[in-house]
């Protein structure tokens, strides 16, 4: 019994952490993300419609956020979307590129290459391989260990 009541607490933790950890993307252009819960609270930085950013918690209408490089900072939650998307996070600060291939597989046809930093939406997951669309319009698969926010 007493066994029970030191463990609830730790599952009651855990869900409660999970619970905020969401991938949500931008939902417009030019959407601030501030320093605080607050309108008048510092720009810390903007991102555009599509870029994909991890909820860690929530306070009414604000939730806090953080991207791929860990930055994080507070934008209002009706300025974010469900809509997939994933960033290209291998290759940092080189000119190497990542390939997108026709099918899940690194022997499938490469259609197109990214650099570090481009956005896509999801559109499927197979394995480690995510289906993705550039605002482009290329359409194509990449391996998912280079990917954030899959």
């Amino acid at each position: 019994m007493r066994l029970l009541f030191l463990l609830v607490p730790v599952i009651f933790l855990s869900c409660a952490s999970a619970a905020y950890a969401k991938m949500l993307s931008v939902k417009a252009e030019k959407v601030q993300i501030l320093s605080k819960p607050d309108k008048k609270s510092a720009i810390k930085w903007e991102y555009d419609k599509g870029f994909p950013l991890n909820v860690t918690s929530s306070q009414g209408e604000w939730v806090k956020v953080e991207d791929f490089e860990k930055d994080s900072g507070w934008v209002q939650k009706n300025l974010l979307s469900d809509q997939p998307a994933v960033i290209v996070k291998a290759n940092k600060n080189t000119k190497e590129k990542i390939n997108i291939h026709v099918g899940p597989g690194k022997d499938f046809k490469i259609v197109g290459q990214a650099f570090y930093g481009v956005v896509f939406k999801k559109l499927e997951q197979k394995n480690d391989w995510v289906r993705v669309q550039h605002d482009s319009g290329l359409t194509g698969w990449m391996k998912g260990s280079f990917l954030w926010g899959y």
